[in-house]
């Protein structure tokens, strides 16, 4: 079987740490090209990394003739078009979160993607642990019953990124190759917003990731603690099943003490997840306790899997494990919670069932 030949839109901190060393470590996948607008910075990535071709614009690496697929790991505000052009040009795509700006761009590019048979995937490590996996086998398969409500703690140490206080990703993340851009974060117009953008977008898209139900209305409130972005972030959600979510989320945290509590109660069972520590255990109602292997450090955010599952997906190795209809379901809970938060009602979104 031939190399699945990958390019990279945005080849940034994000691209040069998880998805080209990705991409590069997989037998079956050959860096072609990278994209930066800085010529200079293109051209020391392409050689650092191996990469045939430097681009500076996506029309040039588009242009390329020995190319199947490509990587959109820019800033979000241009995701919508560059993942558009991709799959336009007959490339599959992976694509950063949050998807878009808008679930109405989400859903033309999954539209588009179906259409012309090409892979998809939103790049959220979450959908890639054993812990994951198993718990959305446990949901979907109705082991645990109905489920009836959901509640999710997710904190993690990124408002000085939100607030433009200090751009280094540096928290938890060492052997950094490129800082990124000033404004890459803390413009609106770059980044869409601020938490709910940047960290909602994964609470968010593994509601449905675990339950395979999209979300059918949200009410919200943002606070923004003197920023032009919003910090602190609360969520009700309801699904379409009529199943009560509560979702709260802030980047005002000490890497120390950092959460990702998803717990699932449904009619027979309640499911705990804790993300950054690697745990699962279910207790069922008829009094047995389950409680999972815990994961390994290396585990717990497979920053790697979604370049690595992209390639497999399109050479037909394993399913496509985190499809954009996944991005889709985020981007309708962002949207109606960026509504809500302004106009203060809670907006619909689909009927409850």
């Amino acid at each position: 079987m031939k190399q699945i030949r990958i390019g990279v839109i945005g080849a940034g901190w994000w691209a040069t740490f998880a998805h080209i060393p990705a991409v590069k470590s997989h037998p079956h996948a050959e860096l072609v090209a990278v994209q930066s607008r800085d010529r200079a910075k293109a051209e020391k990535i392409a050689r650092d990394f191996g990469a045939k071709y430097a681009c500076t614009t996506v029309e040039e690496i588009l242009a390329l003739t020995d190319l199947d697929a490509v990587i959109v790991a820019s800033t979000p505000n241009v995701h919508y078009t560059q993942a558009k052009a991709a799959l336009a040009s007959g490339r599959h795509v992976l694509i950063e979160k949050p998807m878009t700006f808008t679930a109405a761009e989400s859903r033309e590019l999954v539209e588009l993607a179906a259409k012309s048979n090409l892979q998809l995937l939103i790049s959220c490590p979450w959908h890639f642990t054993r812990h994951g996996i198993e718990a959305r086998r446990l949901i979907q398969s109705g082991s645990l019953g109905e489920i009836k409500m959901i509640s999710v703690l997710m904190t993690n140490p990124i408002d000085k990124l939100l607030r433009g206080i200090d751009t280094s990703p540096t928290h938890g993340i060492a052997n950094v190759y490129v800082e990124p851009r000033l404004g890459s974060y803390n413009d609106p117009a770059v980044a869409g917003g601020g938490q709910i953008f940047c960290q909602v977008s994964h609470a968010a898209a593994y509601l449905t990731f675990l339950t395979g139900l999209r979300p059918a209305a949200v009410f919200a409130r943002f606070d923004r603690d003197g920023s032009p972005n919003d910090i602190y972030n609360t969520l009700i959600v309801t699904m379409e099943n009529g199943a009560l979510v509560s979702l709260a989320s802030t980047g005002a945290t000490p890497l120390a003490k950092r959460n990702y509590e998803v717990r699932i109660f449904a009619s027979q069972a309640v499911l705990q997840l804790e993300l950054w520590c690697g745990t699962l255990s279910l207790a069922a109602f008829d009094g047995q306790l389950t409680d999972y292997t815990p994961l390994a450090e290396t585990e717990i955010y497979p920053a790697q899997l979604p370049a690595l599952n992209f390639i497999d997906a399109i050479s037909g190795r394993a399913p496509n494990g985190s499809p954009g209809d996944l991005g889709l379901a985020s981007m309708e809970i962002i949207e109606a919670a960026c509504a809500s938060a302004s106009n203060g009602n809670n907006i619909s979104i689909r009927n409850v069932k």
